[in-house]
């Protein structure tokens, strides 16, 4: 008897712990917006993160997809000039290597003709220096990009206050010499 008083009080006290919560929580679906996957995408394909960061922007503050064609742009230019001058240096490197060898029965780049062995070499340095430099250059203009959708992916939700304002105005300094002051107001 008594283990079916402990079974009937257990059973009505589960079923009270039971019970459905009347306050329901409010679901917000605003979803944070990822500064990671934002720098994965640009960081796999360059403009995909500033594309990512342009789909979530509020409307009238979408000004991302004009950096895209930039970004290819100046990831194309660095690239062109840096795959331009490896070629030059290989071919005056192989240039100087036919010159200086014994045998000339080999056909020299007619490019190069009006150059002594001196030239090419000095040649050869600027190429490989310009090389260099254009590496560096394409290295920076890939980071910067992903510099910029990471930057650019913290801005998604930012919101700047209508009561920021700006005034100049002409004003006269106490020793009587004309002057702008500039005056920012935050409230």
């Amino acid at each position: 008897m008594k283990l079916v008083v402990a079974l009937f009080l257990l059973g009505c006290v589960s079923s009270s712990f039971g019970q459905a919560d009347s306050v329901s929580a409010v679901s917000n679906n605003d979803t944070v917006h990822s500064v990671r996957k934002a720098v994965i995408f640009s960081a796999v394909l360059p403009g995909a993160g500033q594309v990512y960061n342009h789909l979530a922007m509020p409307k009238g503050k979408k000004k991302a997809f004009w950096k895209v064609p930039l970004i290819y742009a100046g990831l194309g230019a660095t690239g062109y000039f840096l795959l331009q001058n490896n070629a030059q240096q290989k071919s005056l490197k192989n240039e100087y290597n036919l010159r200086s060898a014994s045998n000339f029965t080999q056909t020299f780049d007619p490019n190069w003709n009006q150059y002594d062995d001196e030239g090419i070499l000095q040649l050869f340095a600027l190429k490989q220096n310009r090389r260099d430099l254009f590496i560096i250059a394409f290295g920076v203009v890939y980071l910067v990009q992903v510099l910029d959708a990471a930057v650019e992916a913290h801005f998604v939700s930012f919101e700047v206050s209508e009561n920021l304002a700006l005034n100049i105005s002409p004003t006269m300094l106490t020793m009587q010499n004309p002057g702008v002051r500039l005056s920012l107001k935050l409230h």
